[in-house]
């Protein structure tokens, strides 16, 4: 049976960036690389522009799975990060739960590395307590193709909502007349065909 359609709202979402770490980094072959790294940036981008409250948590840290992508630290030096000591699953945190429930937020927006493992099973877990979550499935990597359309299955069968950052960041903002240029320009900074396009209207803008 197919799932009703849940629109994301601005007033109503937070972001959760799980496990984007140096390490992990290097299972990702499901997306180009620099795709890959462009999206991650594209999305902390996305949720800085709408100021949503946005979590950053990391999975033991000091050993091979590495450092938080350094970007990310630096876009976010105010946010909560959560460098879990071992939990596997963010959910089984208490500190990261805390900073979840904290936000009061209820539309959870979540990507991560490896798909299957640190974006599955914070999904089913936030799906269970009655959160909604939107999946970001080019912000999120794994080893291949196989491994990631089984996690997407399983969190979509579950109730999660997969998206692009890029879809994401059009329902966020529901109308142009809302603002074109800063809208306009994060688009640009993240996809090069979309800055062509930006480029011509503020032409065609300035020419008037």
């Amino acid at each position: 049976m197919a799932k009703p359609y849940v629109k994301l709202g601005r007033n109503n979402a937070a972001v959760l960036l799980v496990d984007h770490q140096a390490g992990l980094s290097s299972l990702v072959r499901d997306i180009e690389p620099d795709k890959f790294r462009n999206n991650v940036l594209a999305l902390a981008a996305m949720a800085k522009y709408f100021e949503l409250p946005t979590i950053l948590t990391t999975s033991f840290e000091n050993g091979p799975n590495g450092p938080l992508m350094t970007e990310l630290k630096e876009s976010f030096p105010d946010a909560p990060y959560i460098a879990r000591p071992g939990q596997i699953n963010a959910w089984d945190n208490e500190e990261f739960v805390k900073a979840v429930k904290a936000t009061g937020k209820k539309q959870l927006i979540i990507a991560g590395i490896v798909t299957e493992v640190c974006v599955a099973f914070p999904t089913l877990s936030a799906l269970e307590e009655g959160d909604e979550v939107f999946v970001i499935t080019d912000a999120s990597g794994t080893f291949n193709e196989v491994t990631r359309h089984s996690a997407w299955d399983c969190m979509s069968s579950a109730g999660a909502q997969l998206m692009t950052w890029f879809g994401a960041a059009c329902e966020l903002h529901r109308d142009w007349r809302n603002d074109v240029e800063g809208l306009g320009t994060l688009f640009a900074n993240h996809i090069p065909d979309y800055r062509n396009l930006i480029n011509g209207y503020t032409t065609v803008q300035n020419s008037k």
